[in-house]
């Protein structure tokens, strides 16, 4: 996750680097008014270096359908393949808080289907945008079996192991997984958890938002993750890329 955290020198550079250290895609967030607007951000990071890109993920509360996947398409034909859309319900309240109406969890999935099905249509017969919903309960879940490629799971920071590989592999079906990595060692990563989160608890519940600061044991982890609850896909912040990078160079095409 590589949000433009500082002046755009730098996050040009951090791009560059992220590309050269071996990662296979870069993902934004869509938080409007926090950056620059989602598509022209991750048109200028395809452009910068030979990457994979993707939104992670679009909100659906603060997105219509149509206009949402017009611009998915439209990524992955300036990016010739290279876009993936990320989708779901956002945040709860992010819509107020950006000055728009509310909007329900049924009305969010509404849009979320819809998004995908204008997409598919968009796309033709010819080209195939991957997607992948970050789900929650069993609706969401439910609706990414029906349309996408991949779910990311949203769990809660207190969520153990225990309870997180049970309702991973619950799930039906031959969907990718996605892990999303808030901490690495003690350090949180910003955009993708709170800065006061508590990070000695979720050591002590072994959370699989948590992965270990050293290399070795970090791959050693995600191999074990690979294998015992059947994730292969892992997005981790921006910051913890340089740190992370002999973990990309040992485990790339495994």
């Amino acid at each position: 996750m590589t949000p433009i955290g500082s002046d755009l020198a730098t996050w040009r550079d951090r791009v560059r680097r992220i590309a050269d250290s071996g990662y296979a895609t870069l993902l934004m967030p869509d938080v409007p008014t926090w950056q620059p607007a989602l598509g022209p951000t991750l048109a200028t990071a395809a452009a910068l270096a030979d990457l994979r890109v993707g939104s992670w993920v679009y909100a659906a509360a603060l997105r219509e359908p149509w206009s949402t996947a017009w611009e998915a398409h439209s990524l992955s034909v300036l990016t010739e393949g290279r876009f993936e859309m990320g989708i779901g319900a956002g945040r709860p309240g992010i819509e107020v808080e950006l000055g728009l109406p509310a909007v329900s969890l049924t009305e969010r999935r509404t849009r979320m289907r819809e998004t995908v099905t204008a997409l598919r249509e968009f796309d033709g017969p010819d080209l195939h945008t991957p997607v992948i919903m970050a789900v929650s309960g069993p609706k969401s879940q439910a609706l990414a079996l029906e349309v996408a490629d991949g779910v990311t799971f949203v769990l809660p920071p207190d969520d153990d192991r225990v309870e997180t590989t049970k309702r991973v592999r619950d799930l039906p079906g031959n969907l990718e997984l996605g892990q999303h990595v808030a901490v690495v060692g003690d350090r949180v990563a910003p955009f993708m958890a709170p800065p006061d989160l508590d990070t000695a608890a979720l050591h002590a519940a072994d959370s699989l938002v948590v992965l270990p600061s050293d290399p070795a044991a970090a791959a050693e982890e995600i191999q074990r993750r690979r294998e015992e609850i059947g994730f292969s896909y892992f997005v981790i912040g921006a910051d913890f890329a340089d740190t992370l990078a002999p973990v990309v160079a040992e485990l790339a095409g495994q």
